[in-house]
């Protein structure tokens, strides 16, 4: 390890020396001994040798040989239906009516086939859809309309 040392520069010339009498001479100053610095280690590139391709014949004989496999002993898988997307609404019904929700579940589950309410107001917009435009229309027609909104709190 190599330290080197500041030092002052020689003395000026005595003409400097008399223009400056104010200054003094500062001290020498000693530098600090240098920090080792450990070199950093050169990375090493590492270059992967591709493999032999001694394997490639077996790989083509073995998809020829699934190839050549019946299609009896292959099994299908069964194609997955998409779920459709929900939506999520409310509405105002009346009361009347809503209890008639609650008597059709009740009939659906007496009949053995338990029923929500989402299921009940799906399966009669299906029966509407089903309907004739006559019998669709007369279906309409004894359903009162109803102020839309929330209701007032009684």
């Amino acid at each position: 390890m190599v330290t080197t040392l500041k030092t002052t520069p020689p003395a000026a010339p005595a003409k400097a020396a008399a223009a400056a009498p104010a200054k003094l001479a500062a001290p020498a100053k000693v530098a600090a001994p240098a920090k080792k610095v450990a070199p950093k280690p050169a990375l090493k590139k590492v270059v992967k040798k591709a493999a032999p391709r001694t394997k490639a014949p077996v790989k083509k004989a073995a998809i020829a040989a699934v190839k050549a496999v019946p299609a009896k002993t292959a099994t299908a898988k069964p194609v997955k239906e998409k779920k459709p997307k929900l939506v999520r609404d409310s509405f105002t019904i009346p009361k009347a009516e809503y209890s008639v929700l609650a008597e059709l579940k009740q009939r659906g589950g007496k009949l053995g086939s338990p029923v929500k309410k989402s299921e009940l107001l799906r399966a009669g917009i299906k029966a509407l859809a089903a309907m004739a435009d006559s019998a669709f229309v007369a279906a309409l027609k004894a359903v009162p309309a109803v102020k839309t909104g929330r209701p007032a709190k009684d």
